[in-house]
C-alpha cells in the first residue's frame, strides 16, 4: 500500500519507535494487572485460567497465516494497522465484562488482532530500513519498550488501584488513538504490493504460503527457531498464566511503604522487573555489543535460555517472596536481552518476499506450542501443585538451549544446525 493515506508520513525509523513506544505503553497499562484482575475480580480458577490463555493461543494459531500473508500480498502497514483497531476492542471487551466467558471471547478477538500485527511490523520496517541496519533498531526499541512499559505499569497502579476495569479500557482506547494517528503517520515506501491483478488469485496467496513454508523446512536459521518457538511455546504458558496465583496462594504480601494492597504490590513487582530488565538490557549492550550484534549470536541465546530455565526453577522452588520474585526478574531479564538478538537473526536469514509469512509461522509454531503445552501443565497444576508444574515447564525448555548452542555458520554464510538439530527438526 502506498502512502494514499500517509499525508504526512514520518521517517520510517521515528514511525517505528512511535508506534512500538506507544503499543509498549498502552500494553503495560492494559495488562499489568490483567491476570490479578482475572484472579481477583472474574474469580477464574487455575483451569479456567489455562483455558483463557489457550483460547487465545489457539486463535493466534489458526489465523496466523492468513494474516500475515495479507501483509506479504497487500500491505504490512495495513495489516498493522487492522490489528491495532481488532486488540483494543478485544481490550475494550475483556474490560467490561469480568467473567469466564466473555473473557474467553476477548481472548480470541485478541489472538486475531495479535496475528495481524505478528510479522507485519518486523516486516515492515526491515524493507525501510534494510536487513543490515534493523538490528540495532530493535535493540533500541527493547529499551524504549522497558523504559515506556514503567510508566504505563505506574500509570497502570494507579488506575488500577481505583478500579481494576480502568487500565483495560483505558488501554483499549489507547490502541484505537494510535491506530487512527498511524494512519496518517506510518510511511510505507520499501514494499512492493502484488499487482491487484495477481493478488486476487488465490494461486499467489499459495506461492506465498509456500515459499513460507520453504524457508521453514530448510536446513538453517529459520527452521530450528521454528523448532526452539514450539519448544518456548510448551514451556512457557504455565508460568506466564500461573504465576499471579502462585504468589497470591502461597506468600504473604508485606505492609510497606503505604502499599497494602495486592493491586499496588503487583504494580511494584512489575516496576521493579521491568527496571531490571532495562538496566540488564543497557549495561549487556554496553558490555557485550560485539555479541549482541554478531551474525551468528547462537552461545549468546543459548546461554540467556538456560538463564531462563534458572529463573523458571528458582521462582517454582524458592519458599519466600522476594528470593522468588528475583528469580522471576532474572529470568523476564534474560528474555529481554535475547528477544532483539534472536528477532534480528531470524530477519537476516528470510526471503523478503515472504518475510511476514515466514516470521508468522515462527509465531505460530510458538502458539501451537503454548496450546499443545498448556492445558496439560494446567492440569498437572490443579492434580500437584503449581510448583511443580512449572518446574516441569524448566525442564522440557531446556532442549532450546542446546539447539541454539549448534547452530552454526555455513559455508554459505547463512547458519545451519548440526545433525542432532537437524533430527529434532
Amino acid at each position: 500500500m502506498s502512502n494514499v493515506l500517509g499525508r504526512w508520513p514520518l521517517p520510517a525509523r521515528t514511525a517505528y519507535l512511535w508506534w512500538e513506544g506507544s503499543w509498549s505503553l498502552m500494553h503495560s497499562i492494559a495488562f499489568t494487572l490483567s491476570m490479578l484482575y482475572q484472579v481477583q475480580v472474574a474469580h477464574l480458577s487455575p483451569g479456567q485460567l489455562m483455558v483463557v490463555g489457550a483460547a487465545m493461543e489457539a486463535s493466534c494459531f489458526l489465523f496466523e497465516i492468513p494474516t500475515s500473508i495479507v501483509a506479504d500480498l497487500y500491505s504490512r502497514r495495513l495489516s498493522a494497522l487492522i490489528g491495532a483497531v481488532v486488540v483494543g476492542s478485544a481490550i475494550l471487551l475483556q474490560g467490561f465484562w469480568a467473567s469466564f466467558w466473555p473473557l474467553v471471547i476477548a481472548q480470541v478477538i485478541w489472538g486475531l488482532g495479535f496475528t495481524f500485527i505478528s510479522g507485519a511490523v518486523d516486516a515492515w520496517i526491515t524493507d525501510e530500513v534494510g536487513a543490515d541496519a534493523v538490528q540495532p533498531l530493535f535493540t533500541r526499541f527493547e529499551q524504549q519498550h522497558l523504559v515506556l512499559g514503567v510508566l504505563g505499569i505506574v500509570l497502570a497502579g494507579l488506575i488500577g488501584h481505583v478500579n481494576l476495569h480502568w487500565p483495560m479500557l483505558i488501554g483499549g482506547t489507547g490502541y484505537l488513538v494510535l491506530a487512527a494517528v498511524m494512519t496518517v503517520r506510518m510511511p510505507e515506501t520499501g514494499f512492493v504490493p502484488t499487482p491487484r491483478a495477481e493478488r486476487e488469485n488465490w494461486a499467489q496467496m499459495k506461492q506465498t504460503f509456500i515459499t513460507g513454508v520453504h524457508a521453514a523446512r530448510k536446513r538453517g536459521v529459520v527452521r530450528s527457531f521454528m523448532v526452539i518457538a514450539v519448544i518456548a511455546g510448551i514451556s512457557s504458558e504455565v508460568f506466564d498464566r500461573l504465576w499471579t496465583a502462585r504468589v497470591v496462594d502461597t506468600f504473604a504480601l508485606p505492609n510497606l511503604f503505604g502499599i497494602h494492597d495486592t493491586a499496588g504490590w503487583f504494580t511494584v513487582f512489575a516496576l521493579i522487573g521491568s527496571l531490571i530488565a532495562l538496566v540488564a538490557s543497557l549495561v549487556t549492550n554496553k558490555v557485550a555489543a560485539q555479541r549482541v550484534n554478531a551474525l551468528h549470536p547462537g552461545g549468546l541465546l543459548a546461554a540467556l535460555t538456560l538463564v531462563q530455565v534458572a529463573g523458571v526453577v528458582g521462582f517454582a522452588l524458592l519458599g519466600s517472596l522476594w528470593p522468588a520474585m528475583i528469580a522471576m526478574w532474572v529470568r523476564k531479564s534474560a528474555q529481554t536481552i535475547a528477544a532483539p538478538v534472536q528477532s534480528a537473526w531470524l530477519q537476516r536469514n528470510v526471503d523478503s518476499r515472504a518475510r511476514a509469512t515466514t516470521i508468522s509461522l515462527t509465531s505460530q509454531a510458538d502458539a501451537l506450542g503454548q496450546v499443545v503445552g498448556g492445558p496439560p501443565l494446567g492440569a498437572l497444576a490443579g492434580r500437584t501443585s503449581i510448583p511443580f508444574a512449572m518446574v516441569i515447564s524448566a525442564v522440557l525448555l531446556t532442549p532450546a538451549a542446546a539447539l541454539f548452542a549448534r547452530l552454526r555458520p555455513g559455508s554459505t554464510g547463512r547458519s545451519v544446525p548440526d545433525r542432532a538439530a537437524d533430527e529434532i527438526a
